[in-house]
């Protein structure tokens, strides 16, 4: 019987080789080396945190906030280092997902075969 932890320590060392991981590593150290960037996106992932605390802990976010949070979206995107970052994490994000469903499928199966009966 295989140990589940050495599978998943395999899993983390394939997902690091992986050629995703590669050019999300690449992606974000272009924006950390360029100071204007590494600037802009500290701002959206600021920006991103506290709505989303402020979602997790039930504060309403103001109308403020989600014009600010707007701009400064708008301004990310705009931004060609950046954009590539959040591309490349996308792709990394949809492979995460999918090792997620497909580990998680056993419990899906149990709890599937509990129903259906």
């Amino acid at each position: 019987m295989s140990n589940v932890y050495d599978s998943a320590y395999g899993l983390e060392n394939a997902l690091r080789e992986s050629s995703e991981f590669k050019n999300l590593k690449a992606a974000f150290e272009a924006v950390m080396n360029d100071e204007a960037a590494k600037k802009l996106f500290e701002n959206f992932r600021d920006t991103q945190l506290g709505l989303q605390k402020k979602q997790a802990t039930g504060e309403d976010i103001t109308e403020e906030e989600v014009e600010k949070a707007r701009k400064v979206v708008e301004t990310v995107q705009q931004h060609q280092d950046i954009s590539k970052l959040m591309e490349e994490e996308q792709r990394l994000n949809l492979i995460i997902n999918e090792v997620s469903a497909i580990i998680t499928k056993p419990l899906e199966e149990l709890y599937g075969e509990q129903n259906s009966n």
